[in-house]
């Protein structure tokens, strides 16, 4: 007995020793960062609230408005939205750099440039520490326009398309001001939206030549309705749109595609992903929709140029859609009241899809970068063997699987101390994969599908 006793308490101290390892293990890779609640939190109805109705309140912000006037048309617009930047920049002693960034669109560019413009942007930096060349982007439209995309005259308020996403953005910087990250963060107000996506053009070929790295965008596009054409009222679901493979993959890459799959692994599809993952851990309330498709049934938004430049890219937006309140003159008919206007904002909603950006902001630019090279092996093997490039400032790796019919990654298995796993059992065959780096904080970086085949 006396024997027994003796080694009661070792064994119940190698217990505890193994539980709080395998707890500390389990609170590092797990992304339960409490900051994101708090960042949740933070984000005010009442600045969104007044930020939607000051940009509807500049009567037009159309491309080619007035550029003059201080209270009208998408001059006074931009200097505004500059003027909120530079006033979040000074509260956090100068962690933003704002900028404009400009374009000239010649008159017959196409048909809806009926004179020469400049489509500027508005461009708001926050530095990471760490990696201070690697940028995730959030962004809103500031341009507005009613039934004739050349009337630059008329009233066109914008107040959800897209008023609420440009303010959206403004708030999400507001926010996120006050936390410091390793990767950068990039808030910008994009012009020129409504005549061709001369804005999010402009500002891809900018981030080619000044070689930024850009992780994503997140496109903010109608962020503010909740009752459909249709009546559906629903406050808690949306939308992200994406492409399943970048227009820039070469003819190789097409082809290894067809025979080792990936038609829906592309890098904007990855992005959604994430985004889907954070805000399931985050805001369970909320019902994100994944949409495999580059954007609405022949439509577009700005997150596009940046596709075409081959960066990820998504389009985040509410899930119903009222069209007798987009690109509508002001007026009313048979009872119906046309036009996008301040009234029809659910302000709150805004809350909530402002609050999905900056929690998906904040992780990925909290996050190491992801492996650039992920090698697969295991034809006609029973097992699946990875490997990857060491990611600099990762402590773990996170090597994840799904039915090749599953939209989601729904397995995923913990790897330390190594850059190379074979998972016993997992047939290559019926699987696809993907690689994820972790940080000390917890946070993951976007999944990578495997782009080159480990040969035996």
């Amino acid at each position: 007995m006396m024997k027994i006793t003796h080694k009661l308490p070792l064994l119940f101290k190698s217990a505890c020793v193994f539980t709080l390892l395998y707890a500390t293990i389990a609170t590092t890779t797990a992304q339960t960062d409490t900051r994101l609640y708090d960042i949740i939190d933070a984000i005010s109805e009442e600045r969104l609230k007044t930020d939607v109705k000051k940009l509807a309140d500049f009567g037009t912000r159309h491309t080619l408005s007035d550029t003059l006037s201080q209270t009208r048309g998408i001059g006074a617009a931009r200097r505004w939205i500059k003027s909120e930047f530079e006033k979040t920049a000074t509260s956090c002693n100068g962690c933003l750099e704002v900028f404009y960034q400009s374009n000239l669109v010649k008159k017959g560019d196409n048909d809806r440039i009926t004179k020469d413009v400049a489509v500027v942007n508005v461009v708001a930096i926050q530095k990471g520490k760490k990696y201070p060349n690697r940028y995730i982007v959030m962004s809103g439209d500031i341009d507005s326009r009613i039934s004739d995309p050349n009337n630059y005259i008329d009233d066109a308020p914008g107040a959800n398309d897209n008023a609420s996403g440009m303010a959206g953005t403004l708030e999400a910087a507001r926010v996120l001001s006050k936390y410091s990250f390793e990767n950068s963060i990039i808030y910008v107000g994009l012009s020129g939206e409504e005549q061709g996506l001369y804005g999010g053009k402009g500002l891809a070929a900018y981030a080619k030549e000044q070689n930024w790295d850009i992780i994503g965008i997140l496109n903010n596009d109608m962020i503010g309705n909740i009752q459909g054409v249709d009546g559906v009222i629903d406050n808690r679901s949306f939308r992200i749109f994406s492409e399943p493979v970048p227009p820039t993959e070469s003819e190789r890459e097409r082809i290894m595609r067809r025979f080792y799959g990936g038609e829906v692994d592309g890098i904007s599809r990855q992005l959604a992903r994430y985004v889907y993952k954070t805000t399931k851990t985050y805001m369970p309330e909320m019902n994100p929709m994944m949409i495999y498709r580059l954007d609405r049934f022949g439509r577009g938004g700005h997150h596009r140029p940046f596709n075409d430049a081959g960066f990820a890219g998504i389009r985040i937006m509410e899930a119903h859609e009222n069209y007798t309140q987009q690109h509508q003159d002001i007026r009313t008919e048979n009872g119906i009241e046309y036009g996008d206007t301040f009234q029809h904002v659910n302000v709150p909603y805004v809350a909530k899809l402002t609050a999905v950006n900056a929690i998906n902001l904040a992780s990925i630019a909290w996050a190491p970068p992801a492996p650039k090279s992920v090698g697969i092996g295991g034809i006609v093997e029973a097992s699946a063997r990875l490997e990857w490039d060491a990611v600099d400032g990762a402590i773990a790796y996170k090597v994840y699987w799904r039915d090749t019919t599953s939209p989601t990654w729904d397995n995923a298995r913990l790897i330390e101390n190594t850059t190379s796993t074979t998972l016993e059992g997992i047939v290559i065959d019926n699987f696809f994969f993907g690689v994820a780096a972790i940080g000390k904080n917890g946070h993951e970086s976007p999944v990578v599908f495997p782009n080159k085949i480990i040969r035996k």
